[in-house]
C-alpha cells in the first residue's frame, strides 16, 4: 500500500454520509457526531446504536438503498454496508464527486483512512497501522494511557492562556496521586507544592518547570494562605499552567476552597482534580477499614491541631473518629474525650507516615495511647482512629 497523507478535517456543521446500517457504520457515524459533522446515514435498515443515534437526533436516516445522489452536497462518505457492489459504486461515485470515501471492507480501495484516534486533553494522536485496524486500536490504547498518565512529554510550549488546577496528591505513596493529576503535573509550567505532597513526583518533571515551596507545618509556614492565593492567581495571569499540589484531597481539610475563591475573584480558569484523602486512605493502609459491619456505620473526621473541638458532642458521636493533624495534642484529646463520656478502653490507633515504606502503628486505648504514643516517640505526619475498628488493625492488617 502507497504511503498516505495524514490530515485532520474540520467536519463541524459539515455534511457526512454514512452508507450501511451495521455496527461498522454505528461505529463510524458515532465518532463523526462527536466530530460535529452533519450526519446523514442511507441504509433500508439500521442496527439499535444507530437507532440509538437516529432517534436522539444525532443523525439523519434516510431509508432505503444508496442512490448516487445521496452524495450531493456531502464533504466526506464512509461507506459500510457489507455488500461489495454497493461499496464499490459508492467509492466510484465518490471519486467522480471529488470526494475522500472510506470503505470499511477494504483499506487498500479506500481513497482515505479513519485512523484510531487517541484523545487525552487538548492532545490528539492518530495512527495509522498499514490497513490494520485492530493493531492500530491497540498501539491507539496504549498510548492514550502514556497520554492520560503524563507519561508522554505533553506540557505546551508554545504561549497559551493561563490555568489553575488543584490537585490532591493522595496520602503520600506518589502511586495513588489519580491519573487525571498524573497529567495536570506532566502538563505544568509552575507547581506550588505542600509538605505533605507526594514530592517523589517532582524529580520527573522538566527543569524549566518552576516549582514554589509551600509547606505548612506546625508554627512554621513557608507562605501564607494569602501568599499562596497570590501566587496561584499571579503566574495564571502570566499565561502560565499552574498546579497547586497537595496532600490527600484539596477540599477536606486543605484550604482549596478558598484558593478555588482566590482564582474565581481574580477571574483565572481553574479546576479541582480530587484526591484520595488521608482521613480514609491512611487507617485502610494500616488494615483499619472506618466503618466495618457490625463495628461501625459512620465516621467523623477532625481537625485537631487548632481550634477547641466541641468534645462534649464528639463524644456523644456513635461511630468511628478520626483526626488529622491531632499527634501534638494526643493526651489532651484522649482525656477530654474521657472526660465526656467515651469509655477509657475505647481502642485508638496512630498511622504515622501512611502509605509510605516508613508506615507505622501504634495502639492503645483512650487511657492509654498518650503514654505508649510519646514511648514510642510518635510524630507526625499522622492520622488517629477512635473507635471499636481501631482494634482491627491486628486482626485485617494486610501482610
Amino acid at each position: 500500500m502507497t504511503d498516505r497523507h495524514p490530515l485532520w478535517l474540520d467536519l463541524a456543521g459539515r455534511r457526512v454520509v454514512v452508507v450501511g446500517g451495521g455496527p461498522v457504520a454505528a461505529r463510524r457515524a458515532s465518532v463523526l457526531v462527536g466530530d460535529g459533522a452533519d450526519v446523514l446515514v442511507v441504509a433500508p435498515a439500521i442496527c439499535e446504536d444507530l437507532a440509538d443515534l437516529v432517534s436522539s437526533a444525532l443523525v439523519t436516516w434516510v431509508r432505503r438503498d444508496y442512490l448516487s445522489t445521496d452524495l450531493d452536497d456531502a464533504w466526506l462518505v464512509h461507506t459500510a454496508t457489507g455488500d461489495r457492489a454497493v461499496d464499490d459504486q459508492v467509492a466510484a461515485d465518490a471519486h467522480a464527486a471529488r470526494l475522500w470515501c472510506v470503505r470499511a471492507d477494504s483499506a487498500a480501495d479506500s481513497s482515505a483512512w479513519s485512523a484510531a484516534v487517541a484523545r487525552s486533553g487538548d492532545v490528539s494522536v492518530a495512527v495509522s497501522a498499514g490497513g490494520d485496524p485492530r493493531r492500530a486500536t491497540a498501539l491507539r490504547s496504549a498510548i492514550a494511557l502514556l497520554l492520560d498518565t503524563g507519561a508522554l512529554p505533553v506540557r505546551r510550549h508554545r504561549a497559551g492562556s493561563g490555568h489553575v488546577t488543584l490537585v490532591g496528591g493522595g496520602p503520600g505513596d506518589p502511586g495513588l496521586i489519580t491519573t487525571r493529576g498524573r497529567r495536570a503535573l506532566a502538563e505544568a509550567d509552575v507547581v506550588v507544592v505542600d509538605r505533605l505532597a507526594p514530592r517523589a513526583l517532582l524529580a520527573e518533571l522538566d527543569a524549566s518547570v518552576e516549582v514554589i515551596e509551600a509547606g505548612k507545618s506546625p508554627h512554621a509556614h513557608t507562605l501564607t494562605q494569602t501568599q499562596i492565593n497570590a501566587v496561584l492567581v499571579e503566574r495564571a495571569q502570566a499565561g502560565l499552567r499552574v498546579v497547586r499540589l497537595k496532600g490527600g484531597d484539596p477540599f477536606v481539610l486543605g484550604r482549596g476552597g478558598e484558593e478555588l475563591a482566590a482564582c474565581l475573584e481574580a477571574g483565572v480558569p481553574v479546576e479541582v482534580v480530587p484526591g484520595v484523602t488521608s482521613a480514609i486512605a491512611v487507617p485502610g493502609a494500616a488494615g483499619i477499614p472506618v466503618t466495618h459491619r457490625g463495628v461501625a456505620r459512620q465516621f467523623t473526621v477532625l481537625s485537631a491541631h487548632d481550634a477547641l473541638p466541641d468534645w462534649a458532642t464528639l463524644a456523644r458521636l456513635e461511630g468511628t473518629l478520626v483526626l488529622l493533624m491531632g499527634v501534638a495534642q494526643l493526651a489532651g484529646h484522649a482525656a477530654a474525650l474521657v472526660a465526656h463520656g467515651r469509655d477509657p478502653h475505647t481502642p485508638v490507633a496512630v498511622v504515622e507516615n501512611g502509605t509510605l515504606p516508613t508506615q507505622r502503628t501504634t495502639t492503645g486505648t483512650l487511657a492509654t495511647i498518650a503514654a505508649i504514643a510519646a514511648e514510642r516517640g510518635v510524630g507526625n505526619p499522622a492520622v488517629v482512629v477512635v473507635g471499636d475498628v481501631a482494634a482491627l488493625t491486628g486482626v485485617l492488617s494486610p501482610s
